[in-house]
Formats: C-alpha cells, sequence, structure tokens
C-alpha cells in the first residue's frame, strides 16, 4: 500500500486565536546525522502555533532528537529553528527563559524530597523564591504529589518520578512546552488528568507532545504530525487526517487460522474475539474481502494506514 506524501509538509497550527510573529517556532529543512549512515532527522520543516502539536511516530522515528534541538539541547547538522525570529542554535537564552521541557528520561537526585528538587530547578530557572514557592505549591496540586511532596525521591514511583518531570517543566509557566513520551508510567487515572492538564494549558502557548501512544494524541492534539524514518510524513488536524482514511478502514469475522495469514497481509489495527471467531479491524486502500464491511475510522487507523504505506 502507498500514499501520497508532499516533499516539504509545512502548515501553521492555531488554537482560537491566530498565532503573532512572537509567539512562532520556524522549524526550516533541518536534519541530524549521527554518523555516515544513521540519520535522526532529514530535511525537517515544520512552523508552530498557539495550540497543541501530537508528534506521532514509532520508536526511532527521529522524534526524541527533534525534541532535543527544539530543547537548544542538541544542534541541528543542517537547517535552522527559529524563536522570535531568532536562531536557537546561535543564541539559544531567549527561548530557554520561556521554555519548559520533559526530556523522555527524566532523572532525579533521590536524596532530595519533591519540594526541594522543585526549589532547586525554580532557582535554576531564575525564579525568586516567593514566586517558586507558590509555583511549586500550587503545582503540587495538580500532579497530585502533595502528601508525598516531603519524601525522597528515591522512593517514588517511576510514576511518581514523571509526575514530578511534569511539575519542573511548568515551574517558569513556559511559552514553549516540550514533553517527550510524558505518560509513561503513569496510571489510567493519572494520564487524564495528565491530558486535561495539557489541554487548559494550551490557549496561549506552544505545546509539542512527543509520543507513540495514539489515545495521548487523540485526546488533546488540535494538529498532529506524523513522523517516521526521521521525515516529517503529514500534518494536519486530526479531524482532517480522520477524512483521508474514511472508506479504507474494514472489519469482518474470520477464524483464529485465518487470522495469522491475515496478518501477514494486511494492516490489522484491532480484533475482538467472540464465540464464534474474531472480529477484524484492517486498514486497506480498496476492500480486502468480499465478506469486509467499510466502518469509520479512528486516529489509530489513520496512525496505521500512513505510517503502513511509508513502510
Amino acid at each position: 500500500m502507498t500514499t501520497q506524501t508532499t516533499t516539504q509538509p509545512k502548515t501553521i497550527f492555531t488554537s482560537a486565536a491566530a498565532p503573532t510573529q512572537s509567539m512562532v517556532m520556524s522549524i526550516q529543512n533541518v536534519s541530524k546525522q549521527y554518523n555516515n549512515r544513521n540519520w535522526g532527522l532529514r530535511d525537517f520543516t515544520l512552523e508552530l502555533g498557539p495550540g497543541i502539536l501530537g508528534l506521532l511516530g514509532p520508536n526511532g522515528a527521529g522524534k526524541s532528537t527533534l525534541m532535543r534541538i527544539l530543547a537548544t539541547i542538541t544542534k541541528a547538522t543542517s537547517g535552522t529553528v527559529t524563536w522570535k525570529s531568532t536562531d536557537i542554535a546561535k543564541s539559544p537564552d531567549e527561548l530557554r527563559a520561556v521554555l519548559g521541557y520533559l526530556p523522555q528520561d527524566f532523572g532525579v537526585y533521590p536524596n532530595l524530597s519533591a519540594v526541594e528538587f522543585l526549589e532547586y530547578m525554580a532557582a535554576i530557572k531564575g525564579l525568586d523564591s516567593k514566586t517558586a514557592k507558590r509555583r511549586i505549591d500550587e503545582l503540587l496540586q495538580v500532579v497530585n504529589l502533595v502528601e508525598a511532596a516531603k519524601r525522597p525521591l528515591g522512593g517514588y514511583s517511576g510514576g511518581m518520578k514523571q509526575r514530578v518531570g511534569i511539575a519542573q517543566a511548568l515551574l517558569n509557566d513556559p511559552q514553549l512546552l516540550i514533553v517527550d513520551e510524558p505518560t509513561v508510567g503513569l496510571d489510567p487515572e493519572e494520564r487524564v488528568r495528565f491530558r486535561n492538564l495539557l489541554s487548559d494549558l494550551s490557549g496561549e502557548r506552544i505545546v509539542i507532545l512527543s509520543t507513540h501512544i495514539v489515545s495521548d494524541v487523540e485526546a488533546t492534539a488540535t494538529h498532529i504530525a506524523l513522523v517516521n524514518k526521521g521525515r516529517l510524513l503529514r500534518t494536519a488536524a486530526p479531524e482532517s487526517l480522520l477524512k483521508e482514511v474514511e472508506g479504507k478502514v474494514w472489519e469482518w469475522s474470520v477464524s483464529s487460522e485465518e487470522l495469522v495469514a491475515l496478518k501477514q497481509k494486511y494492516i490489522v489495527s484491532g480484533t475482538i474475539r467472540r464465540s464464534d471467531g474474531v472480529q477484524v479491524r484492517v486498514v486497506s486502500a480498496s476492500q480486502p474481502e468480499v465478506q469486509a464491511g467499510s466502518v469509520s475510522p479512528n486516529l489509530e487507523d489513520a496512525y496505521l494506514y500512513f505510517i503502513g504505506g511509508e513502510s
């Protein structure tokens, strides 16, 4: 299966208010090469305005490489990224002052409590003590860590540490918030809480959510960028992506034995086992079997259609 892609996808996504020039991040032809044969990104071009951009792609697609470049941690091999028309590689301080960043591998100091760690991070970000105390109190409520706030971080679960990471990213009330796989380790209730938080934050700032979990993006993103093998495949509103795969999702029932062969032949986006067999959901540009009926697509179907077409 193949899909048509444009060479240089480029769009500006907005929330209710249109982005001003001072609130636009421009990514132009950015590439990152690690060695002669390994490219993390290739000719990546995108412009961002206020709202939530969901970066979707499989592991190793280049999402984390892009995040590190946008957070001024890594420099691109070629291309430019500008914030308020300033090249962030040449002058990173203006962006860093208004940046909140949660990396995929977030580390903490195990002997510090959550309050002590957040006070330390607030000092690094240049917050005065009064503002820092107020923000820390607010954020501990937001991430549901008030009762554990004075316990050493070394005794925290993975999900609790992730919530501390979310809190530190929000300390300076950032204009640009970058979160890389933020819901890893969170239980379902915490994941819903974080999704709601992102939605609340998105009105007057740029939020970039990088993940391979389609449901996280489906619940929050105003725009979606599909990334694979270091390249930008598609960028559009969720509704537009769904419209592109209308008539390309099918369901019918098969036996367990037939299912194995089916997975070798088609992109299977879901299965439900029943007493009479397996109800299978397939993404295909044409009707895969005579008995297959067309059904409405969801975002995971769209993701698999474009990523599968690229593969």
